[in-house]
């Protein structure tokens, strides 16, 4: 019996010293990431915590991008620098992603939205707005049109989630919320312990290959080289887990406060599809064209869920557009009402 306590003793105490060590990794090593990597644009003050956002190029009205749920600003690597080169453009990152602060919780597209306003405002970036958002981000661009008409002039959606998709849930998508919310909250545990960390030094030397198991994984793989030590920094924290899981369990919210809303009246829209959309997400992209009277839908043909960096000349188009039709006043002039498909 004093065998085994001992042994058990032994084990605890070799537990104890592995997390201990964990635990010590991470805090060294989130040290060196913020040395290595820091931000490229403003940290900006939003009511308790800082928000990261960084503008480029010159013009007017200013475009800001919002990107989906496991992403950053990074995500639109490739069409902010074509952007650039004809109007203003920033992308931020949300609480908790990328290079920004943790955020109140629960994440909701309300408080996402009251977030990027007062960074907007703080940050000296005056409106007019060509608002972009990609997957999730589609919720706030919708939601800053419907609380702040008046900075708009301007809307492109890049395969958006739309509210149908979670006001009423199915069964397995309720299943794949809980089942997510887990994942995330599991994931940020192993981050604060070193796990993350370590994993993502082993894919970086090479020892470990990651299979491209999800769109967003894949996407990664897309993005410049050189960013790849940095998106393996963010992803080593637990903070952006952590964000993940309250903006997915806050979903059905989001949803509600998207769809009171409404509609947007006659500022021009541009809403692109990915072709791997599912049926029910292009039928919810095509019903988003009676959001403005002003709307054109684009199917992306040789894209996926992350069209920025499948198509991105495909996305500078649909902004570029919308920044001209606001430029020239064409409130009298609809953009045209079609669908048309894309070739790569």
């Amino acid at each position: 019996m004093g065998l085994l306590v001992g042994l058990l003793g032994g084990v605890s105490m070799v537990v104890a010293f592995l997390l201990l060590a964990g635990v010590v990794y991470q805090a060294i090593g989130s040290a060196r990431d913020t040395w290595r990597f820091p931000p490229p644009g403003q940290m900006v003050d939003v009511g308790g915590h800082r928000l990261h956002v960084y503008c480029t190029g010159e013009g007017s009205p200013t475009v800001v991008m919002d990107f989906g749920l496991p992403g950053s600003c990074l995500s639109w690597t490739f069409v902010q620098s074509k952007l650039a080169e004809f109007t203003r453009v920033c992308s931020y990152d949300r609480a908790g992603l990328g290079w920004s602060d943790r955020g109140p919780t629960p994440r909701t597209s309300l408080q996402i939205v009251e977030e990027l306003h007062v960074l907007l405002k703080n940050a000296k970036i005056q409106p007019p707005y060509v608002l972009v958002g990609h997957s999730f981000g589609g919720f706030t661009v919708r939601l800053y049109a419907s609380k702040y008409p008046q900075e708009m002039v301007g809307m492109v959606l890049v395969d958006s989630i739309y509210s149908g998709e979670w006001l009423q849930m199915k069964p397995e998508q309720e299943r794949g919320v809980k089942a997510g919310v887990r994942l995330a909250r599991r994931t940020a545990m192993f981050a604060r312990l070193g796990f993350m960390r370590f994993y993502f030094f082993l894919l970086g030397s090479g020892v470990l290959k990651a299979r491209a198991r999800s769109d967003w994984i894949a996407s990664l793989k897309k993005l410049p080289r050189e960013l790849l030590p940095v998106m393996r920094a963010f992803w080593s924290r637990p903070k952006p887990y952590e964000a993940m899981a309250s903006q997915v369990e806050s979903l059905p919210q989001s949803a509600r406060q998207v769809a009171a809303g409404g509609g947007h009246g006659d500022i021009p829209l541009v809403v692109l599809s990915a072709s791997s959309s599912s049926s029910d997400r292009l039928i919810e992209q095509k019903t988003a064209m009676r959001l403005s009277s002003r709307a054109k839908h684009v199917f992306a043909s040789g894209s996926g869920h992350w069209i920025q960096l499948d198509q991105p000349d495909l996305v500078v188009e649909a902004i570029r557009e919308v920044v001209l039709s606001a430029r020239h006043c064409q409130l009298g002039k609809p953009v045209a009402e079609k669908s048309y498909r894309s070739e790569r």
